[in-house]
């Protein structure tokens, strides 16, 4: 049986390659719009759903790379997939370090929710946001220039790549499959210069007008 991963690795199984993101790179993107937001430097805090998973560990790694020294990582906040939790994590911070400069959420949800507790302590533009992922709340808040700046998976691009992929493989033919068994689709970020084509773009493919 021909196994293609796509999304989530099983990098231990036998699977013929993985069709995917780089949650590193990612992460460095999101490290890159962190440094833009903040040319002084300054405190910032992250958020994520648990620890243990490989992307929140990847996408941080990726951060720490690239963020220097006078950027500081205050700490990283769980909420166990929560969205209640999550945006109360966002406003504890608020008030327990009101010198953050910025706030970082790295999965899908923690953007919304940072956004939510960030208008709602009346510290929108103060408090920088980047995130992860295009949910529609994301997509309207880099809009209106409440969030800086989110880094975007292509799924579409996973499903569509793997499937033909498959095919090929069934057709006799696997030279597709690098050494290392993976193959990346790049993230991509979206600020405000391209946010109106990529929301276009996604609602297209969701079947949206």
């Amino acid at each position: 049986a021909l196994v293609i991963t796509q999304d989530s690795d099983a990098p231990g199984s036998n699977r013929a390659c993985y069709v995917g993101t780089d949650n590193v790179a990612a992460g460095r993107q999101a490290g890159q719009l962190i440094k833009e937001v903040l040319p002084g430097g300054g405190k910032i805090m992250l958020f994520v759903g648990k620890l243990d998973a490989r992307n929140a560990q990847e996408r941080i790694q990726g951060i720490k790379e690239v963020i220097g020294d006078s950027i500081q990582i205050i700490d990283v906040r769980t909420d166990d997939v929560d969205d209640v939790r999550a945006k109360s994590n966002a406003a504890d911070t608020l008030v327990k370090y009101p010198d953050v400069k910025a706030l970082v959420g790295l999965w899908s949800y923690n953007g919304p929710a940072i956004l939510n507790a960030v208008k709602e302590a009346h510290k929108t533009g103060q408090v920088k946001i980047v995130c992860f992922d295009e949910a529609d709340e994301t997509l309207a808040g880099i809009q209106d220039g409440a969030i800086y700046g989110t880094v975007v998976q292509q799924p579409y691009e996973f499903g569509y790549q793997a499937i033909t992929l498959m095919a090929k493989a069934l057709k006799g033919d696997k030279s597709f499959i690098p050494a290392n068994r993976q193959i990346i689709i790049p993230t991509l970020v979206v600020n405000k210069d391209n946010v109106a084509d990529f929301t276009k773009k996604i609602n297209e493919l969701r079947g949206r007008k």
